[in-house]
């Protein structure tokens, strides 16, 4: 219980702990931007667990990791607060309440997709995605393109990706190789943006305040460095392993494990920037959905709280659905298992970087070397980004293919969208809900496009 403003507050045990990390999988929806603002608001004002510039510290921390930073900084935290089971279980509860509903909404869609009345909800929800990705792009780019620089990397991205089809993993690396050398150069250009500097906090003392030293286990220790390292690898190497005497090497539940593991190291620049290479991969490479399935997934995952990238659990559903990973008669059953299997190769690494960088976070403060590839990669994300927006709505407008029809009714739906994104802010949920309404309504007048 927190006293005053004034009085420290007392120190939560792990059950209160873990009921707050419980309690926020199920109400943590809005995308990264407002899981961390309600992280914010519940650990830095409310409850007074840590101070802001600490939990600025850890947040910078995890924008500069591939993979979702809102649930790794719940992991941070975590950790920070009850050690390494306090990390494991905080960001697992951000993860597995969104797993278990996406599971059965994705169930529901593939078993009911083609009635009409869902029909026409989906139609209206792919129009409502473009959007959504569309400001994605320009939240994340008012942020990161800060001066001519970052623009400048932002449309090289952009074309490398719409003209030469170049792989997401190459951008990456090229972007952060040159936020790390030209910041040797011009430190200013490459200076991170977008409010996660250093701040001061009015909400009065915390129990992991300012000066509060780190706690034992939160000292950097070569020991607890390779330990950690062995204990991940030694998971993922198990996981693999058990896969690949099971169903092959070049077996579906495999190579989804094998793709999963290098889009959560690959994917910098948060949920939206894994798309991309999803699309690139599992719809263009090993077909396990269709990219008008991956549109849909992406607005189930919108409709549900955790973190956003958890749509590759609707990925490895659908995927292990179709593909009947464990035959006909266990179709439901393999589905399960497929997306229980993409969920841990995604988040595996996540936890990793925490539990093992994190000692070592603690005893340092943001520098630019630490800062700058970030910088550059987030430029990057953001003409990734409109390539992905261009792609959506080309399946959205001409669903038959450019040589098809162009549909109006989804066009109209989309530009309401953005209008409402926009121009008037709209939050996310009721956005998607008055566009599957309207895509209902157009399917039972017989209008749009199939």
């Amino acid at each position: 219980m927190v006293s005053g403003p004034d009085a420290p507050p007392s120190a939560p045990t792990f059950w209160q702990a873990l009921c707050f990390w419980l309690k926020l999988g199920f109400v943590s929806f809005g995308g990264p931007a407002g899981q961390i603002a309600l992280m914010h608001t519940e650990l830095v004002e409310r409850r007074r667990w840590i101070s802001e510039s600490r939990f600025l510290h850890a947040l910078n921390y995890c924008m500069v990791l591939p993979g979702p930073e809102a649930q790794q900084l719940a992991t941070y935290i975590g950790w920070l607060l009850h050690r390494t089971w306090g990390g494991v279980v905080a960001g697992a509860l951000f993860v597995l309440p969104s797993l278990f509903v996406l599971v059965g909404l994705s169930w529901v869609y593939l078993r009911f997709g083609d009635v009409p009345a869902i029909a026409g909800l989906f139609y209206g929800l792919k129009p409502a995605v473009t959007a959504l990705v569309l400001h994605a792009a320009h939240r994340i780019g008012t942020r990161a393109l800060k001066n001519p620089w970052m623009w400048g990397i932002a449309a090289a991205a952009f074309v490398a990706l719409f003209a030469l089809d170049t792989p997401f993993p190459a951008i990456v690396v090229a972007a952060g190789l040159v936020g790390h050398f030209g910041a040797r150069r011009w430190p200013q250009v490459f200076a991170l943006g977008g409010g996660h500097g250093p701040g001061k906090s009015s909400s009065g003392p915390a129990v992991i305040d300012d000066g509060t030293p780190p706690p034992p286990h939160a000292r950097f220790s070569r020991c607890g460095l390779v330990r950690v390292v062995t204990v991940g690898l030694g998971l993922w190497g198990l996981g693999m392993a058990v896969l690949a005497l099971a169903f092959g090497w070049h077996g579906v539940l495999t190579q989804m494990a094998w793709f999963f593991t290098k889009a959560a190291l690959m994917t910098f620049g948060g949920a939206y920037a894994v798309l991309p290479y999803v699309v690139q991969g599992a719809v263009e490479q090993h077909q396990w959905l269709s990219g008008a399935q991956m549109m849909d997934g992406l607005a189930l995952g919108e409709t549900t709280p955790g973190p956003l990238i958890m749509v590759v659990a609707f990925v490895g559903f659908v995927g292990g659905w179709l593909h009947q990973v464990l035959g006909a008669e266990q179709a439901l059953l393999g589905a399960m298992l497929a997306a229980t299997v993409v969920t841990f190769f995604t988040f595996l690494p996540s936890f990793v970087f925490i539990l093992a960088g994190g000692p070592l976070v603690e005893s340092t403060h943001g520098r630019l070397g630490f800062t700058a590839p970030l910088s550059a990669i987030t430029a990057a994300v953001v003409g990734v980004i409109v390539n992905l927006a261009l792609f959506f709505a080309a399946h959205v407008l001409w669903p038959q293919g450019m040589a098809g029809g162009f549909d109006a009714m989804a066009a109209l739906i989309a530009t309401a969208a953005a209008v409402a994104l926009f121009r008037f802010q709209v939050g996310v949920l009721p956005l998607l809900a008055a566009c599957a309404l309207a895509g209902w309504c157009v399917r039972a007048s017989g209008g749009g496009l199939a």
